[in-house]
């Protein structure tokens, strides 16, 4: 290999088996990483924080043996504190903290003998679906540089397909992890609530949060399920036993015959554009072509009393990671230092009153009991990813009735703004209509996974998503592979690519 110049063109596990063979060396990996950093992040924006030094000084010593050894991979810049690294969770309030320890997270990456590159974009504390903090401004799709990469894992998805890495870090509370790897054509999967380590920073959302990776292969994901997700005593969740013979294990074995619900209908109020319809049709075809038995359903939910919880949920929780973090950090909050969408929840999440909030809870626990019944007659279900196809720079930003609000906080109206929760409702459905499908499984806690079949006309990828039943990611890998097998999206790469 001249100048090992087929980097881009492996996923993790195919490095990792170099490196093992003694055919290349990991300091050569992260050399290669950190000219693609060097090649496409100034179109980009994906990497904020660069740790070359360090990354250089662990590829040159004894690294931990384990499946992925000496791999490059890039953390978001959210959740996943590494001990001496800048951490600023994409806002301007804590652009210049830096961490003091590793959160359990990152130690299960380092002790697995990978090598941590740099940190990725990400919205304010991953509020929105799309990766546009004003603290860096916005990460560019590589598929077309004026198209978002969706969030709040857009940093890490923007890396993957770009070929700078093989594997990123991502976390999902709302569709994080599956929205980015939409927009940027590549695989995403969100576990089930309780298998990796939680959310410890931000909270952990009534269990609507969860971490895992985005990556090229779907055999990526699987070895990484199977390292992040050793059991944590004490953790707030715990997911069902894994498999016997691993994640990994599991992908030789052939995927049985499924029922497959085929749901293209919005969950959340919004619409779908035709481009999401036709990709999560032609998954189906292709399903059927391999096997499995599809039929349309879909289970019935209060879409209204849904999109209500999930705005209460994320409003409160927001306050409380505010109020968590100023006080760790001994710091105060100023409307100059946060986003509108940011200074909004947490006004709205100091409003909502304790019996609301668990009313809202027990709304999400009640949407979960629903959806198990539903999948007692059904292996999957198949939804679009997305409602639309990746958005314009700048489309999901806030709307005039966000800035007026803001415009009043600034006065120092705020009686006056909390009449306004009717605004607060309407600038969420400006998301929900971006992203429809994606919560669903964060309030019921199963795995889902977004898969790259569809690319439309323009050449954007659309992806399709299965959801399984909880604590069953097994199925979906297995089915992952089976689709990865009869339509390979690997070397469908994207305009903005390294190749040395």
């Amino acid at each position: 290999m001249n100048g090992f110049s087929e980097y881009s063109t492996y996923d993790a596990v195919g490095l990792a088996n170099l490196v093992r063979k003694r055919e290349v060396h990991p300091s050569e990996l992260v050399e290669a990483a950190l000219a693609a950093v060097d090649h496409t992040n100034p179109m980009l924006n994906a990497v904020v924080t660069r740790m070359d030094d360090e990354a250089r000084r662990l590829s040159r010593e004894s690294l931990p043996v384990g499946p992925l050894t000496g791999v490059p991979v890039a953390l978001k810049d959210l959740l996943s504190m590494y001990a001496g690294v800048r951490h600023t969770g994409g806002s301007r309030l804590f652009a210049n903290y830096v961490a003091d320890r590793d959160v359990e997270l990152v130690k299960r990456y380092k002790q697995a003998g990978l090598i941590i590159i740099g940190k990725t974009n990400t919205p304010e504390l991953g509020i929105l679906p799309t990766t546009e903090p004003l603290l860096f401004g916005p990460a560019h799709n590589p598929w077309n540089l004026n198209r978002s990469t969706g969030g709040s894992s857009g940093g890490s998805a923007a890396a993957v397909a770009a070929g700078i890495v093989p594997v990123a870090d991502g976390s999902d509370a709302g569709g994080s992890i599956r929205i980015p790897a939409s927009c940027c054509g590549i695989f995403g999967l969100k576990p089930t609530r309780g298998r990796n380590p939680g959310t410890e920073e931000v909270g952990e959302y009534h269990g609507l949060a969860v971490t895992h990776v985005l990556t090229r292969s779907v055999r990526d994901s699987a070895i990484f399920l199977d390292i992040l997700s050793a059991e944590r005593p004490g953790a707030p969740y715990q997911a069902p036993a894994p498999p016997q013979e691993s994640f990994y294990g599991i992908l030789k074995r052939p995927v049985r015959k499924l029922r497959i619900a085929l749901m293209t209908e919005p969950i959340l109020p919004g619409s779908v554009d035709a481009d999401c319809t036709a990709a999560t049709a032609q998954a189906a075809l292709l399903c059927e072509q391999l096997g499995h038995d599809v039929e349309t359903a879909s289970p019935k939910l209060n879409a209204e009393a849904f999109a209500r919880a999930m705005v209460n949920v994320y409003a409160v929780e927001t306050a409380t990671t505010m109020k968590v973090l100023l006080a760790q950090l001994g710091m105060t909050a100023r409307i100059a230092d946060l986003e509108t969408p940011t200074w909004m929840l947490y006004l709205l999440g100091n409003s909502i009153s304790a019996v609301d909030h668990a009313l809202a809870v027990r709304t999400l626990h009640h949407i979960g009991a629903e959806v198990a019944d539903f999948f007692s007659k059904y292996d999957v279900l198949l939804t679009p990813t997305l409602g639309s196809p990746p958005p314009l720079l700048g489309e999901l930003n806030a709307p005039w009735y966000e800035d007026l609000m803001h415009r009043l906080v600034v006065r120092g109206k705020l009686k006056r703004i909390l009449k306004w929760v009717n605004a607060v409702d309407l600038a969420a459905r400006h998301v929900f209509d971006f992203a429809p499908f994606t919560p669903l499984a964060n309030a019921t806690g199963q795995p889902a996974m977004s898969v790259p079949l569809y690319w439309n006309k323009d050449r954007l990828p659309i992806g399709v998503m299965f959801t399984g039943r909880f604590g069953d990611e097994s199925t979906l890998l297995q089915l992952a592979t089976q689709l990865e097998m009869a339509q390979p999206w690997r070397s469908n790469t994207p305009p903005v690519h390294y190749s040395d």
